[in-house]
């Protein structure tokens, strides 16, 4: 348990940053999903249309520290390589 009134504070803010972050990783995963479905479909056309949706949706959560940079670019590389191979 935390002693000192900052570590106090710190784990109350960790409380709070923790959920919000939470629901920007579910954001994004649900974004993400849309492309999937849309590529185990064979639809090329909706897969590029919601990769084009989900592109801004995991940038944004790299620039809130939801997910690291690498990271974001790879599920993207990984995914527009999946859509060109339909």
């Amino acid at each position: 348990m935390a002693n000192t009134t900052s570590a106090k504070k710190r784990v109350r803010r960790d409380g709070r940053t923790s959920v919000t972050n939470a629901s920007r990783r579910n954001r994004v995963r649900t974004f993400l999903k849309k492309v999937e479905t849309a590529i185990e479909d064979g639809d090329k056309d909706t897969a590029n249309s919601a990769f084009r949706a989900a592109q801004p949706e995991l940038m944004r959560s790299v620039s809130r520290g939801v997910f690291k940079k690498n990271t974001a670019n790879r599920k993207l590389s990984r995914l527009s390589q999946r859509i060109k191979a339909i």
